[in-house]
């Protein structure tokens, strides 16, 4: 199964060895990054190596756009049998050769999810499951602003919290995550109540989207301790900031936090893929500096 990649320590001296948590500023996460001329965070290129996910077969949700859609293609390029499930199909995935696409996945679905798992059991288990598919709502919800949507909360719930968990449940009951696989949860530091003082300061907001990716990091540890005896690692990757349409409008902040292209926050990614072990299952990290989140 699925064995990480090795880490070159010299890469890794920027980082205090002491250091365990990543900051909640992001701009001062960034500048100190630049003032230690943190090479894993400058420049991912500068440590990874994907050899290791050559000959590996790798699930992606929501792998037809987006940072799941540069995360196929750089799977792709590593030489990994890579299998995309996705509500449907886009000319940029049906692009790519040897890719196997599975169309009518909607992680809200069990129904759906549950026929994905059927559909692929005659196969070898995964060695890597990236669970990616998401959904951000995009007007801003406030109290005061009496703009609350909990219709949409309750989707952004159902898709980032529950997804990774009906996709990880279902593959795991049709014998597709097995001992040396990796279940990895796509989250986002905004599921840390702790860093919510920093990034919200008196403005809170953005409820639902908070909330889902909370209730997101909370399924993943409880998983990850129960897949724990099975041997399957299970880890929570905040990919970074990405330069994304997702994000398009925190475009005037993306040179001041640091935001990377999307290529580099694939291979930020599968670099932490590649470290992740049963000794971190159920971590939850930071890609851009290697770093836990809290809570």
């Amino acid at each position: 199964m699925a064995s990480a990649s090795s880490s070159s320590s010299s890469a890794l001296k920027a980082v205090p060895e002491d250091r365990t948590y990543s900051l909640a500023d992001q701009t001062a996460r960034f500048e100190r990054a630049k003032a230690e001329q943190n090479e894993r965070y400058l420049n991912i290129d500068s440590v990874f190596d994907g050899s290791f996910l050559k000959g590996q077969r790798v699930l992606v949700t929501g792998g037809n756009r987006g940072l799941g859609l540069t995360l196929v293609k750089e799977l792709v390029a590593q030489g990994a049998d890579v299998v995309v499930a996705c509500r449907k199909s886009s000319p940029e995935l049906d692009a790519l050769k040897d890719v196997f696409v599975v169309t009518g996945v909607d992680v809200a679905s069990t129904e759906a999810v549950g026929s994905m798992a059927e559909s692929l059991k005659d196969g070898k288990p995964f060695d890597v499951v990236i669970n990616n598919a998401g959904y951000f709502y995009g007007p801003l919800e406030t109290v005061l602003g009496d703009s609350l949507n909990f219709d949409e909360q309750l989707k952004q719930i159902d898709i980032c919290g529950l997804g990774p968990l009906r996709v990880n449940a279902a593959l795991v009951h049709a014998g597709l995550l097995e001992e040396g696989s990796k279940a990895v949860v796509i989250t986002s530091q905004a599921g840390s109540a702790q860093w919510r003082a920093v990034q919200n300061a008196n403005e809170g907001g953005d409820y639902g989207h908070h909330m889902s990716r909370a209730a997101c990091n909370m399924a993943a540890v409880l998983l990850a301790e129960e897949l724990r005896a099975k041997g399957i690692a299970v880890v929570l990757l905040h990919p970074g900031f990405n330069r994304t349409e997702m994000t398009k409008k925190y475009e005037h902040i993306w040179d001041v936090e640091g935001a990377v292209p999307p290529e580099q926050g694939a291979r930020r990614v599968l670099y932490e893929v590649g470290r992740a072990s049963l000794e971190t299952t159920g971590q939850f990290i930071n890609c851009e500096d290697g770093l836990q989140i809290p809570w």
